[in-house]
C-alpha cells in the first residue's frame, strides 16, 4: 500500500513538474512573440512616419535650421561633431531638393493620371463591366510608380500584401469609387470594404475603418 502511495506520488510529482516546464516554455514563447510584434509594429510605423514626413519642406528646413544653430555654437571646438552635423545638413538640404520635384510631380498627379491611357482603360472596363488584365495592371503600377517614386516598394515594405489587396490600394491611388474598385477586380464591393478595413488593421496595429486605410493611401 505504501509504494501504491509512492509511486502515486511520484506521479503527481512528476506530472507536476511537466506541466510547470511546459507552462514555463509556452509563457517565454508568448513574451517573446509579444515582444516580436511589438518591435515590427514599431518599425511599421516608423516607415509611415518617414513617408509622410519625407516630402515635407516646412519640417527639412526646420531641421536645417535646427542643425545650423548648432554648428554655428560648435565653432571650432568638437571638430568631428561637426562634421556629422554638416554631413546631415547636406542630407536634408538633398531631400529637400527632392522634395521639391516630387511635390511638383505630386500636383499634376491628377492630370497625368486622368490624361493616361491606363484610365482611359479604366473606364473602357468600367462601362463594360469588365475586369482588369494582367498587362492594364502592369500598365497601372507603372505609372502609379513614376508619380509616386516606389510607391508599390512602399506599401510592401509596411505590410506582404497579397495581389489583391495591392490592386485595391493602387485603385485607391487612381481616384476609384471603392464599388467600381469591386468591379475592377471582380470582388463584392463589401469585400473590398473588408479588405480595406483588414490592411488598416495590420499596418497600424489598431482597428481602423474602410475610410482611414483609403486617406492613408492617399497621403503617400
Amino acid at each position: 500500500m505504501n509504494e501504491l502511495l509512492t509511486i502515486m506520488t511520484s506521479r503527481e510529482l512528476f506530472l507536476i513538474i511537466l506541466g510547470t516546464a511546459i507552462y514555463i516554455v509556452l509563457f517565454i514563447v508568448t513574451v517573446q512573440n509579444s515582444k516580436r510584434k511589438i518591435l515590427a509594429l514599431q518599425d511599421r510605423l516608423d516607415k509611415v512616419r518617414a513617408m509622410q514626413e519625407q516630402y515635407d519642406l516646412e519640417a527639412n528646413e526646420k531641421k536645417m535650421a535646427e542643425l545650423e544653430s548648432l554648428i554655428q555654437k560648435l565653432g571650432d571646438e568638437n571638430s568631428m561633431l561637426r562634421l556629422e552635423l554638416e554631413e546631415k545638413k547636406l542630407a536634408l538640404d538633398y531631400n529637400n531638393k527632392v522634395a521639391v520635384i516630387e511635390n511638383a510631380k505630386r500636383e499634376q498627379a491628377e492630370t497625368v493620371i486622368f490624361a493616361s491611357d491606363i484610365y482611359r482603360r479604366l473606364q473602357e472596363c468600367l462601362s463594360a463591366g469588365k475586369r482588369l488584365s494582367y498587362q492594364d495592371w502592369g500598365e497601372l503600377t507603372q505609372l502609379l510608380d513614376s508619380i509616386y517614386s516606389g510607391l508599390t516598394e512602399k506599401l510592401y515594405s509596411l505590410y506582404p500584401m497579397s495581389e489583391h489587396e495591392l490592386h485595391v490600394s493602387l485603385l485607391i491611388k487612381m481616384r476609384q469609387q471603392p464599388k467600381d474598385i469591386a468591379l475592377l477586380t471582380a470582388h463584392s464591393k463589401e469585400s473590398i470594404a473588408t479588405t480595406r478595413s483588414r490592411l488598416y488593421s495590420k499596418v497600424f496595429g489598431r482597428k481602423g475603418s474602410s475610410k482611414d486605410w483609403d486617406d492613408f493611401i492617399l497621403s503617400l
